[in-house]
Formats: structure tokens, C-alpha cells, sequence
């Protein structure tokens, strides 16, 4: 216990030996006076603030630039996809009245075909009805032949 005693002693004479080797360095060692060195630090926050200044309207001149251009090339972009938009639904168009020409071509062909179809199936129809009254004709002539015969 008593070691710890002089331990106290010891740490406090050497806190304040160094620090009055310290002040005294200071003083000794110091190249300017506080006067000049506030003076100093003033100066160079005043430059170090102008440079933040001309940093900042520098920035914002290219932020605005490249805003600007940003801004231009989506106009560009915008007025291309609405152009081949525009070519897309001409084609559209053109496809889709092709496509009625041609469902018109083929719907009057069909009904070219039906009507001739028609035509013919009335013909067939009657020549099949003219062949049934020739055959009935003719077998009513073989059974009068065969009745006289008899």
C-alpha cells in the first residue's frame, strides 16, 4: 500500500514537469505570434472558401450542362420512338388493307365458285333429271312391248 502512495506522487510531478517542458517548447518553438497565426488562419479559410465557392459554381455550370444535355437527348430519343412509332402504324395499316384487299379478292372468289358450283349442280341436276324421265321412257316402252307381245 505504501508503494501506491508515492506512485500518486510520482505521476502528478511528472504531469506537471511535462507540461511546463511542454508550454515552454511551445513558446520557444512557436514561429509565429497568436496574433499572426490567427491572422494566417483567417487568410487561408478565406482562400479555402473561395476555392469551395469557384468549386461549387464550376460543379453547378457542368451539373447544369450535363442536365441540359441529358435533357436534349431524351427529346431526341423521344421524337425517334414517336417517328418509328408513326413508320409502325403505317405499316400496320398497310398490312391490315392488304389483308382486307386480299380477304375481299378471295371472299368475291368464293363466291364465283359457289355460283358456278351452283350452276353446274343445276346442270348435273338436270341432266340427271333428263336421263331418270328418258330411262322412265324407254322402260315404259319395253313394258307396252312386252304387253303387246303377251
Amino acid at each position: 500500500m505504501a508503494g501506491n502512495g508515492s506512485d500518486r506522487g510520482s505521476f502528478w510531478r511528472g504531469l506537471l514537469i511535462g507540461g511546463f517542458l511542454g508550454a515552454v517548447a511551445g513558446i520557444l518553438f512557436a514561429p509565429k505570434s497568436g496574433k499572426e497565426l490567427r491572422s494566417e488562419l483567417k487568410q487561408k479559410g478565406a482562400e479555402a472558401f473561395d476555392e469551395a465557392k469557384e468549386f461549387y459554381s464550376e460543379t453547378r455550370v457542368k451539373a447544369k450542362a450535363i442536365l441540359e444535355d441529358a435533357r436534349r437527348r431524351a427529346e431526341e430519343l423521344k421524337k425517334e420512338a414517336n417517328r418509328q412509332l408513326a413508320e409502325a402504324r403505317l405499316r400496320a395499316k398497310e398490312v391490315l388493307r392488304g389483308a382486307e384487299e386480299k380477304t375481299t379478292e378471295v371472299s368475291q372468289l368464293a363466291k364465283e365458285v359457289i355460283e358456278e358450283t351452283k350452276t353446274e349442280v343445276k346442270k348435273v341436276k338436270e341432266a340427271a333429271e333428263a336421263g331418270f324421265d328418258a330411262a322412265r321412257q324407254e322402260l315404259s316402252k319395253k313394258e307396252d312391248k312386252n304387253k303387246t307381245k303377251t
